[in-house]
């Protein structure tokens, strides 16, 4: 079935018939791209994923005109034209306005250039968010609070490239995800370190953001911050070496690991007053760097840390993510659940 521009939902005899869809989570360093036949009622499967490192491609256009183009050479059927892409940004007119691309992304230039007969843009966490009704419980791993169910408002967050922040307002098939750009609000400071090196980074920066220290180079420039107050030399150049260091015992990467996991317990905490979430969920490929120091402890006591509040905060659960394909299951599922409500799919922001 080829996809029209115009309806995605083709009613035979009252029912619903399949809509096949790719569905790609764009960051600044990988794209993530795969395809699902949407079946009211039924999980979504999704096949063929791939993984593509953004600076190897001249555009997103590109990233996707070769997916599709792979997926002819399988001949897949049927045709897929139509993709709902989850990224980084929000949407002014027809321009993406982002910090942490490869490349510059205009809506109507990338479905023109990819061969779509229709595309999608969406926030990246709010496809996230979008997620997590449709993960295995498998996939979720506690860091600290109940371990139940939660059928309230969820805050989901993710260091990675940048750090993104969506919330999820309901439960049931069709709830409300508000967007956020949480990862450039101020940073606050709440111990002596930490207002050490917000210090240091005021000196090269007018704006000092949550993503300047939350995020992967923020990680690094924390570290960074930590040699300088030290006096000691930069040694590690990415967060893989500086985890590893750190599990190998230098003192200095493990004190930046541990700083940098109390200054997310922190946030998190912040957040999750702030909009009074019954669970928070941690996503992002740093939180997977950090799997066994997110779990040790000082995420959590930063995260209770909220004074007269803290018992409130113990109630809420807090689970750290392990799910590979997470943004593009959300793109798929965001697409599922406006199906499923019945709605218009003819909107394009992000």
């Amino acid at each position: 079935m080829a996809l029209s521009s115009t309806s995605d939902v083709v009613e035979t005899a009252g029912a619903v018939a399949p809509v096949a869809l790719i569905g790609a989570d764009v960051g600044g360093t990988y794209a993530r791209l795969g395809w699902a036949e949407l079946v009211p009622g039924k999980p979504i499967e999704i096949r063929d994923f791939r993984k593509y490192a953004c600076a190897e491609h001249p555009s997103l256009a590109a990233i996707l005109r070769d997916y599709m183009q792979s997926l002819q050479q399988q001949t897949v059927l049927p045709p897929v034209r139509h993709a709902v892409v989850a990224i980084a940004g929000l949407l002014d007119g027809d321009t993406l306005l982002n910090t942490n691309l490869a490349w510059p992304v205009s809506l109507a230039a990338t479905q023109r250039d990819a061969g779509l007969e229709r595309l999608e843009l969406i926030n990246d966490f709010v496809a996230v968010a979008q997620a997590m009704p449709h993960v295995d419980r498998n996939t979720l791993h506690r860091i600290c609070g109940h371990d139940d169910e939660s059928t309230g408002p969820a805050l989901v967050l993710g260091p990675g490239t940048g750090l993104g922040v969506a919330l999820r307002l309901g439960a049931g098939n069709n709830p409300s995800v508000l967007p956020s750009e949480a990862g450039h609000a101020a940073l606050a400071a709440n111990t002596a370190l930490e207002r050490d090196v917000v210090q240091l980074l005021s000196q090269r920066y007018e704006h000092i953001d949550n993503e300047r220290v939350l995020s992967g180079p923020g990680l690094m420039a924390l570290y960074a911050c930590l040699c300088e107050l030290r006096g000691a030399a930069v040694r590690w150049r990415d967060p893989a070496e500086l985890v590893a260091a750190s599990r190998g015992g230098d003192l200095l990467a493990r004190e930046s690991i541990q700083a940098f996991c109390g200054w997310m317990g922190s946030l998190a905490g912040d957040l999750a007053l702030t909009f009074g979430v019954r669970a928070v969920y941690l996503t992002g490929g740093v939180a997977g760097h950090l799997a066994a120091e997110l779990h040790d402890g000082t995420f959590q006591r930063r995260f209770w840390s909220k004074g007269a509040l803290s018992p409130a905060l113990r109630q809420v659960p807090v689970w750290r993510v392990d799910h590979g394909e997470l943004g593009v299951l959300g793109a798929l599922a965001w697409h599922a659940d406006r199906l499923g409500a019945g709605l218009s799919n003819n909107a394009t922001g992000a």
